[in-house]
């Protein structure tokens, strides 16, 4: 393995702790989230009590993790969050989109369905 490539692995490791559990394979949404985040709380509120039954809740389904880890093992992500909530489309653990933010369900839904599209 070259340097740079040990280097980068050694940085991508400190910065995303492992959790013992992988990412999930498959599409997944992960949603990283800060405590006392009021967006994050008002997703939770809002959102996730019907998250799994709403058709793109089943094609994505849902990880909360704290933006400052553990995180799920396996990932490949562009860049580490630096917001709250960090939405975060992973194709097979690997990240295939992202927005930041939530306003309201209505918008949350389309720019989520936008992401899967």
């Amino acid at each position: 393995m070259h340097r740079r490539a040990v280097l980068t692995t050694l940085a991508l490791a400190a910065a995303f702790p492992a959790l013992a559990e992988p990412a999930p394979k498959g599409r997944a949404l992960l949603m990283v989230e800060a405590p006392r985040c009021p967006f994050c709380a008002a997703f939770r509120r809002e959102v996730l009590p019907g998250y799994a039954s709403h058709p793109l809740g089943r094609a994505a389904p849902l990880t909360a993790v704290p933006i400052d880890g553990p995180w799920p093992d396996g990932l490949a992500l562009a860049r580490a969050p630096q917001a709250s909530p960090t939405f975060i489309l992973l194709e097979n653990r690997m990240e295939i989109g992202r927005f930041e933010g939530y306003d309201d369900p209505e918008t949350f839904w389309r720019t989520l369905g936008d992401l899967l599209a």
